[in-house]
């Protein structure tokens, strides 16, 4: 038994066709309702008490169904309010329920209340003092500064497009992490869309292809192109360079991603089953309606690091000088060594690259890779930083930082260890009303978020849920602005690994700069060092190794 089933009131969740008459049961307690008020009138006066409460369960049922802010309310009317009941016994049965939970590796509630509250707009600063063992090893703090100020620049912005690039973007810290319509809804796709839009930050489309959806808000997009060439795949599921120059062309695409491998499921290709593949679903990939599609676990269009740079420099020119980068979980620095040495060989570099940490996911992870296959983000995010430090390219390329990003501190977290920018997916999830029910693999999703179900998916209000997402991205890149500036920095552009702490032992903590080695521009290319000489020479240009 899960603690999801409770705080989605139990087994409802599983049984869809009890969604479609929750109309007419609220109708029916309508109608028990009038009897018993009729019979308290003309038979027996005490029907008046069970008139008033099934009056008062009719009248509230209605109102959770014309209501839009809370999705479970509407689709589970009255007994959806259990929800909250439960949640505030959740600290005592968490033990039990969550952390004995095999199938899915939650955010801690903590982090997920802070989500809910800033999508709402609400300020969030209640808690009396840490609810954090500071003394525990593992804990990280920022430093401050008695020179803090007030942040001056609230939305600050990353310049996507090295010199090959004609057409540049300026990308906001935090945006949309890559989940496809398939894996969510359409109307939660729609809201995520429309918060970019309105929130003036990216949203990525996951490797499922540019739905009509992605489109209707207005946002911003980074299409990302996985091994299955959903959108821009040819009969046999090759590449099909027509299908992508028209797509990447259009204005909202403002640049393109290939995912060479993902946090979740590194080395595995993605899964949609075959009950969430409608025929929406299966226009906008271009495959069969109802079959289960599973994407390669590599690519086709290119086999080596050479010819990667040499894809991505194809994918610029057809998308009309847009920047192109690609997406992946490290899996050993030889192999993104290798990467660097095909950059090296051609002369072409992508615009970006994004770090996915092994600990990402949003529900269709195999348990087995998500614990123990590719490297945690922060190890891959330091790597691919120092990587492209040593090989004198980090100057050109910018990185994207992308798993478990919810906070301000989040945020600050991972400029110091070396990205640019970050995207999140989860966290976004929450602010659209995922609650982390663990239903995303049956298509019985009991917010609309992550099924297929057309009564489940209409339940959540996209007007509302827009508002949400704009809310929490505003509000997070807000308060990492303001610790920057109570760090005394004039910017994101003066943070360094000096200024990120790690307690190493219950008594004793260091800084990033002290616990890890860092590169200095070129130094790959003139005189490795020690640790890292042997992974030099093993990488290669003409194999990933």
């Amino acid at each position: 038994m899960r603690w999801a089933h409770f705080a989605c009131v139990c087994r409802a969740a599983r049984y869809p066709h009890a969604v479609l008459i929750r109309p007419l049961i609220v109708g029916g307690v309508w109608v028990l309702g009038f009897a018993a008020t009729t019979l308290s009138v003309f038979h027996r006066s005490w029907w008046v008490l069970p008139a008033v409460l099934l009056i008062a369960l009719a009248a509230l049922g209605t109102w959770d169904l014309l209501q839009t802010r809370h999705t479970v309310y509407r689709l589970y009317p009255i007994v959806g309010r259990a929800r909250p009941l439960m949640e505030s016994i959740r600290p005592q049965i968490r033990q039990y329920f969550i952390e004995a939970n095999t199938e899915a590796s939650p955010f801690d509630r903590e982090t997920r209340d802070m989500v809910y509250e800033r999508a709402a707009g609400t300020k969030g600063d209640e808690p009396f003092g840490t609810e954090r063992d500071v003394n525990a090893v593992g804990y990280e703090f920022l430093r401050h500064s008695l020179r803090a100020r007030f942040a001056d620049d609230l939305d600050p912005r990353v310049r996507l497009g090295g010199p090959d690039c004609s057409r540049p973007y300026d990308i906001a810290l935090l945006n949309v992490s890559a989940m496809s319509f398939g894996a969510l809804s359409a109307n939660a796709i729609e809201a995520l869309n429309a918060g970019a839009a309105r929130g003036g930050f990216a949203h990525d489309t996951g490797e499922g292809g540019i739905s009509p959806y992605h489109l209707r808000g207005g946002g911003d997009l980074i299409w990302e192109i996985g091994s299955g060439y959903f959108g821009c795949r040819d009969a046999e599921g090759r590449f099909d360079p027509a299908a992508f120059a028209e797509k990447a062309t259009l204005p909202s695409v403002k640049a393109v991603s290939v995912k060479l491998s993902q946090g979740a499921k590194p080395g595995l290709g993605g899964v949609l089953p075959g009950s969430k593949v409608s025929a929406e679903i299966a226009a906008t990939r271009g495959v069969p309606v109802g079959h289960t599609v599973v994407s390669p676990p590599a690519h086709s269009a290119f086999r080596n690091p050479i010819e990667l740079a040499e894809f991505i420099a194809t994918l610029r020119a057809l998308s009309g000088g847009k920047p192109v980068g690609f997406k992946l979980c490290v899996g050993a620095r030889s192999e993104f060594l290798s990467i660097c040495k095909g950059i090296l060989a051609t002369g072409i570099a992508p615009d970006f690259v994004i770090v996915d940490g092994s600990e990402g996911g949003t529900g269709s992870a195999p348990q087995e890779f998500e614990d123990h296959v590719g490297m945690p983000l922060t190890e891959g995010l330091m790597l691919v930083h120092n990587s492209l430090v040593g090989t004198g390219l980090r100057d050109r390329i910018k990185i994207g930082a992308s798993g478990k990003v919810a906070s301000g501190v989040d945020i600050v977290s991972r400029i110091c260890q070396g990205a640019d920018f970050t995207l999140a997916a989860r966290a976004m999830m929450f602010a659209v009303g995922c609650i982390q029910a663990l239903e995303c693999n049956t298509n019985h999703c009991p917010t609309g978020v992550a099924t297929q179900d057309p009564a489940r998916t209409r339940a959540l209000d996209v007007p509302d849920k827009t508002a949400r997402v704009f809310n929490f991205q505003r509000a997070t890149v807000a308060s990492a602005a303001q610790i920057v500036a109570s760090m005394g920095l004039a910017g994101f552009h003066e943070l360094s690994p000096a200024m990120l702490n790690r307690r190493v032992e219950s008594q004793r903590s260091r800084t990033y700069a002290e616990i890890y080695n860092w590169l200095m521009p070129g130094e790959l290319l003139e005189d490795p060092p020690e640790s890292w000489r042997s992974d030099w020479i093993e990488a290669s240009a003409d194999e990933f190794r």
